[in-house]
């Protein structure tokens, strides 16, 4: 029975939300939960701690990861018998040879560059394992702590429960807070609503004009929270509204039904891979063609995420 290591490059959230089902036909094809070697940023220890697929998250800071010797010296006593490294990065091939593992699959090299982060990672595990895969990726949380988050935010069943996501990694790929804003009101005057805002502490400015406006009093902010004390909550909801964060991936993750803007990068790339994401491009743009640069924020009509809201819903 082999021992499998999987090395993700990709910092972000949504990264490793997108490559959550490879790793869990890595996993099933060798019929053992595998190690995961990845940046701190992708909070990956947080996030697949409930796996029963992984056996243990191997987290990188920012001077370990620019450490060659140091990631050799965190992984080669583990005596992995394969790797799969989810980068064309030679250093991480090197890396991962030298620790003395011998079958080592990797993107080719300097081939990844300017393709579609979703199918490229897609096409590389069904190549590498000869099967089709499922690109849902599926997040698990610990029972006991939905009850107790639904609990405690008195989430029932005859309310709307909605992760808001309202940050994004950039200005481009937000939505106009006033938009928010005014959505949340429209929302809650047709049904009961609870508003969780997805965003962290770089966005408190965007939380308190929220908090402060007439619909305040239906919201709960997770800007002081961890991504661990949050993940209960998101998964005791039931739908997610919002730009294209990991927030977002997070909750398409936990099987949430999910409505994502997006406003400065690529559907065809961050969206398309699950059935539980509905995608709103701008005005003028196809899940094709939107893409980075193409600053669409707005070019996204507040009427239209209204319809396509109150469909996701019903």
């Amino acid at each position: 029975m082999s021992k499998a290591l999987v090395i993700i490059k990709s910092m972000g959230i949504g990264d490793l939300s997108i490559l959550i089902s490879s790793i869990h036909a890595i996993s099933k094809k060798i019929a053992r939960p595998v190690t995961v070697l990845a940046q701190k940023n992708t909070r990956a220890h947080t996030i697949l701690k409930h796996d029963p697929h992984i056996e243990e998250v191997i987290e990188l800071d920012e001077k370990e990861i620019k450490s060659f010797f140091s990631i050799i010296r965190k992984i080669k006593p583990k005596r992995f018998d394969q790797s799969y490294i989810y980068s064309d990065s030679i250093r991480l091939y090197l890396i991962s040879k030298l620790s003395g593992i011998k079958e080592n699959f990797h993107y080719k090299f300097f081939s990844k560059s300017g393709k579609n982060f979703f199918k490229t990672a897609k096409e590389f595990t069904e190549k590498i394992l000869d099967t089709k895969i499922d690109s849902q990726s599926k997040i698990y949380c610990n029972n006991n702590d939905i009850i107790e988050a639904k609990k405690k935010y008195n989430m029932t069943n005859s309310t709307k429960n909605i992760v808001c996501g309202i940050s994004a990694s950039g200005p481009t790929k937000r939505w106009d807070i006033n938009n928010y804003i005014k959505l949340f009101e429209n929302l809650n005057s047709k049904f009961q609503c609870k508003f969780f805002l997805a965003g962290g502490t770089n966005d408190e400015d965007l939380i308190k004009k929220v908090t402060n406006s007439s619909i305040g009093n239906r919201c709960t902010s997770f800007s002081k929270m961890k991504i661990g004390e949050t993940i209960p909550i998101i998964s005791a909801c039931q739908y997610y509204i919002g730009n294209d964060t990991g927030w977002g991936h997070i909750a398409s993750g936990l099987n949430l039904k999910s409505l994502f803007l997006f406003m400065d990068s690529p559907p065809s790339a961050y969206g398309v891979y699950s059935k539980n994401i509905s995608i709103i491009v701008p005005d003028g743009e196809t899940v094709e063609s939107c893409g980075h640069n193409t600053r669409g924020k707005n070019k996204i009509s507040a009427n239209k995420v209204l319809r396509k809201s109150l469909e996701l819903i019903n």
